[in-house]
């Protein structure tokens, strides 16, 4: 599978500070979103490259409507060896904690299959998985224009093995046809499984962290779960 066409990832940047935009607009509206009911903890994780400083505009919205957000504390997602897998546990942990026993993962990007994968080892503790733009699906190998960068940085992880089949905990997909890093088809769900739901949005893929549409998904999935 190709990573997305040229004229996509040269404009991805530009379409992620107008999506950045539009949510500046409307999160005034954003805020009159349904609140937390009961404790309800949330753990966003930043994707490559990126970092929980990124993510602070969701994780402030979240915890406005009631939820015990965070971010990973793990400073920059550059791979695998970037980040304490036993310091990540602990994290979880204590979200937990606070959550009444279980806490809800979003990843953007890398950081969703880092929490399907989670999920898939700690059923017990993850409430649901939401992904932005996640390439999890089979053919994701070579249909990301991040992936020389990545083995680069990462020589000794094998993202092949990544699992395309969902954790076992009820799952949101959420991607966009505009999508200039990874391939959107990557970030779909495939095949016929309870408790998992596909969303399309419009946007870039370095802005849908920071996108209106996301952050109404990601407000109703928490709701819901």
């Amino acid at each position: 599978m190709n990573p997305p066409p040229l004229a996509l990832a040269l404009t991805d940047g530009p379409r992620a500070l107008l999506d950045a935009a539009v949510l500046g607009l409307a999160t005034p509206l954003l805020r009159k979103m349904p609140k937390a009911t009961g404790k309800h903890s949330v753990m966003v994780i930043p994707g490559f490259l990126g970092d929980d400083g990124g993510n602070g505009p969701l994780i402030c919205f979240l915890n406005s409507l009631g939820y015990q957000a965070s971010g990973w504390e793990q400073g920059r997602n550059l791979g695998t060896a970037s980040f304490d897998k036993d310091s990540l546990t602990r994290a979880l942990g204590s979200l937990a904690v606070a959550g009444g026993g279980k806490v809800t993962l979003i990843g953007h990007s890398l950081g969703g299959i880092y929490a399907r994968e989670i999920a898939r080892r700690e059923p017990g503790v993850v409430r649901q998985v939401i992904t932005l733009g996640s390439p999890f699906g089979s053919g994701h190998e070579e249909a990301s224009h991040a992936s020389r960068l990545y083995r680069r940085l990462n020589p000794g992880d094998h993202r092949e093995m990544v699992n395309p089949a969902p954790p076992p905990v009820p799952t949101t997909a959420i991607y966009t046809r505009g999508d200039g890093v990874v391939n959107w088809r990557t970030s779909v769900q495939r095949g016929d499984y309870p408790n998992v739901h596909n969303i399309e949005v419009l946007g870039s893929h370095i802005g849908l962290n920071m996108n209106l549409a996301v952050w109404y998904w990601v407000a109703r999935k928490l709701t819901e779960h």
